[in-house]
């Protein structure tokens, strides 16, 4: 070997450049001069990708080389790409099935007898050329701006749907107009993965065999529009009173944002959020218009929102059988999301009209003993002709077997054919002082102690002087000085037994805050309320957030159920096709002590025998010997006026609410029936007793573990010393505390078509009652009567 193929061999780090060597050191045969060393190098550089003499290529690496990943993946491509042509090959575009799945619902009442029957189908099949050709385009630019080039289907779309549906996630990932409408005519609702393949496929089958109008037809006759409307011609009867030949195309920008999420859209029933998320879509959805050219630019800035009809309820549904079906279908609906892994909207339309046989827990006694007792004791003292505030009073009500949990009777309004919203279960209006008594369970619960260390009760000594500074754990002032009713000052030394008999504010402000607003909000919660994303301020100790009577018949019945909590249900049994839906257990777990349940029981039985409902319910000659606990309320400036009480073995809440009959804005009670105020005590606490006590038990007592409160002992109110024994500083605070920034931020279940006008607080004092500009805000002194 040469020099020059020595160098070639050293190059390539190969073993000709080093053949085997002598011990002896001297040159090999045929080897020059320091062929040796550079052999040993060549050895060396050789070696360093072995290990114990085995190849360097690790065993993993063998396995997974780019060719077989690459061969791995495209076998499985083909062999989806098979499966897929199998698929289409075998799955045939059925007969569509959406008129044959509506059929009525019946409703029963808790003995089995018929109480309604709902289910004429709301649809009119209209011809797509009956709808205004910028309508039509309204539904392509909210649903699938590609539609009319598309192939019916959207890949990522379905791939998203099928990930989520495997996962769990239910309905996110958005899909065409075409498979829309397929999975409407021709399928259902259920969140499977066969059925979105299903859609998959036929989906591509129809666009091939189907002309885009008559897709298009087809998809906007069988969408659900909300309120029990199916199909565009429905709709625009229900939300504009016009046929769908005579819409606006604002009007049916409103109809195409609305299927997104119709119960949550529906501006008759929608919240404040709603309310701003439909605005939004219908905005997007011209906007989508302009930029497809199919609107011109300056009359869509031209355009305002059409503000949609009140709804008008279907036939059969007049009196209370309007609220008491629609009560039970959002029951129904919460579960079905909850079980079914569905949307509320797929949901709604699935339970519409579609053959259900709902029991209800209403008793019919109970239920016509309570309409009766609204009419006897209110409206029959109401002359609207006479007086224009006549006019405003609702009524709503609701009641509870605190054992079962079921909803025996329930009053929504005078008619769900004429006012639509159910008063039972809206959550608008303040539940004012009906909300002290969650705010002394929260005080038992925790062990809470005054700032000079004595543990909270019964007679535990508060300061009942009006418009007196709430101070905090550190003595200073946290701008809150709340009034009294009237503002009448009951002293330095008050009882909390007389505190709640005779409603004091100026006690309860400071107990929320010896509390700690955070554990009593934390405590109504786990009671039944819905607190939303309230924050723990001093202001909501006068009840100021919004709740329904339902709400607060879940609090008192959780009381009266010594603390085992007690979410109120309307439904009895639902069946549908045979099978029927698991329901949920009306009675919780245990969400507070048995003992702090029944002590605040005790303090209740008070209010009735020594308080503000003493006239109406403890001296009614219709007792009977009846043991019964309570709380009255009555709003900022009139707004409201409650009594929720409770015997052994029924619940009941009972709210009085100004409504404007034109605007559904809130006004006040003032001079209603010819009286200067409504309060609690009056025609509230007046309904509750005559309903109860034609109903209830007389010969239960309360099973009570407590020595504290009325019940087991009078009320006590000690003689003034003149040394109070709990005599909070008043030295101000440097820094104010943070006042409320924003309203309570619930989802009602029931909402009134007006925004409501939950002002602010603002931190400062407020005029007395009759004079305030704030009517909602939570600092005003007469907020919590």
């Amino acid at each position: 070997m040469g020099r020059a193929e020595e160098r070639r061999a050293r190059q390539r780090g190969g073993r000709r450049a080093a053949p085997p060597t002598r011990s002896s050191g001297t040159p090999s045969e045929g080897i020059a001069p320091g062929g040796r060393a550079a052999a040993r190098k060549a050895a060396a550089r050789g070696k360093k990708g072995t290990k114990n003499g085995k190849s360097g290529k690790s065993g993993i690496r063998r396995l997974f080389t780019w060719k077989k990943i690459l061969g791995t993946f495209l076998g499985f491509c083909l062999l989806g790409i098979g499966a897929f042509i199998v698929m289409y090959m075998m799955i045939a575009v059925p007969k569509g099935n959406a008129d044959a799945q509506k059929q009525s619902n019946i409703y029963e009442y808790s003995d089995g007898s018929v109480m309604a029957r709902v289910g004429d189908k709301n649809r009119e099949i209209v011809d797509l050329s009956e709808v205004p050709k910028e309508v039509q385009r309204t539904f392509v630019a909210a649903e699938n701006k590609t539609f009319y080039t598309d192939s019916g289907v959207d890949l990522k779309g379905t791939a998203r749907g099928l990930l989520n549906t495997l996962s769990g996630k239910g309905k996110q990932g958005g899909s065409t107009i075409t498979q829309q409408y397929v999975k409407n005519y021709y399928l259902d609702q259920d969140q499977t993965v066969t059925r979105k393949l299903k859609e998959l496929v036929i989906s591509l089958k129809v666009d091939r065999t189907t002309s885009k109008d008559k897709i298009l037809a087809g998809y906007i006759n069988t969408s659900y529009y909300g309120r029990g409307a199916y199909g565009i011609q429905a709709a625009a009867q229900d939300y504009y009173r016009v046929d769908a030949k005579k819409l606006s195309v604002e009007q049916g920008a409103y109809l195409a944002a609305l299927l997104q999420a119709p119960s949550q859209y529906d501006w008759a029933v929608a919240s404040p959020t709603g309310k701003k998320l439909v605005t939004a879509r219908w905005n997007y959805v011209l906007d989508n218009m302009v930029k497809q050219g199919w609107l011109d630019k300056t009359e869509r800035d031209a355009m305002k929102f059409p503000v949609p009809k009140t709804p008008k309820a279907a036939p059969g549904l007049e009196g209370q059988k309007g609220y008491l079906v629609k009560l039970a279908n959002q029951q129904l609906e919460k579960q079905l999301v909850k079980t079914q892994g569905i949307t509320q909207d797929e949901a709604e339309a699935r339970v519409e009209n579609s053959g259900w046989t709902i029991t209800l827990n209403i008793d019919k006694k109970k239920q016509s003993k309570l309409e009766k007792s609204v009419k006897t004791q209110l409206i029959s003292k109401l002359d609207p002709k006479k007086r224009t505030v006549d006019k405003n009073v609702q009524a709503g009500a609701v009641s509870v077997d605190p054992k079962t949990g079921r909803i025996v009777a329930l009053y929504g309004g005078q008619d769900y054919t004429k006012h639509y919203i159910s008063n039972a279960n809206r959550t608008d209006y303040q539940p004012a002082s009906t909300f002290k008594p969650v705010i002394l369970a929260a005080a038992l619960e925790n062990a809470s102690e005054t700032q000079s260390g004595k543990a909270i009760g019964a007679n535990t000594i508060y300061d009942g002087t009006s418009k007196r500074q709430v101070v905090d754990s550190n003595g200073n002032k946290v701008g809150f000085a709340p009034e009294n009713e009237d503002d009448h000052s009951y002293g330095k030394q008050v009882t909390v037994q007389t505190a709640m008999n005779q409603s004091i504010n100026s006690v309860f402000a400071q107990m929320g805050v010896d509390v700690g607003m955070d554990k009593v909000l934390e405590t109504a919660t786990k009671l039944g309320m819905d607190t939303g994303k309230l924050r723990p301020l001093p202001a909501y100790t006068l009840g100021t957030m919004g709740a329904s009577p339902l709400q607060m018949a879940a609090v008192y019945a959780t009381l009266d159920n010594h603390g085992k909590q007690v979410t109120p249900s309307i439904l009895k049994t639902a069946e549908h096709g045979g099978t029927a839906v698991q329901l949920p257990d009306p009675i919780g777990e245990q969400v507070i002590s048995p003992k702090a349940a029944d002590t605040v029981t005790s303090v209740l039985t008070g209010v009735v025998a020594d308080g503000t409902a003493k006239v109406s319910v403890a001296e009614n000659p219709a007792r009977d010997g009846r043991k019964v606990a309570g709380k009255t309320g009555t709003s900022d400036d009139n707004l409201s006026a409650w009594f929720t009480g409770y015997t052994p073995d029924l619940v009941t809440s009972v709210g009085l609410f100004g409504e404007d009959a034109k605007t559904g804005a809130q006004t006040k009670l003032y001079k209603t029936a010819g009286l200067d105020r409504v309060n609690g005590g009056g025609f509230p606490a007046q309904i509750w007793a005559t309903y109860t006590f034609g109903v209830a038990a007389t010969n239960t007592k309360f099973d009570l573990d407590t020595d504290q409160g009325a019940a087991v002992q009078p009320t006590w109110t000690p003689t003034p010393s003149a040394t109070p024994s709990e005599t909070p500083s008043e030295t101000p605070s440097e820094t104010p505390s943070e006042t409320p920034s924003e309203t309570p931020s619930e989802t009602p279940s029931e909402t009134p078509s007006q925004t409501p006008s939950q002002s602010a607080p603002t931190g400062q004092q407020s005029t007395p009652v009759g004079t305030s500009t704030s009517p909602l805000n939570p600092f005003d002194p007469n907020a919590g009567q």
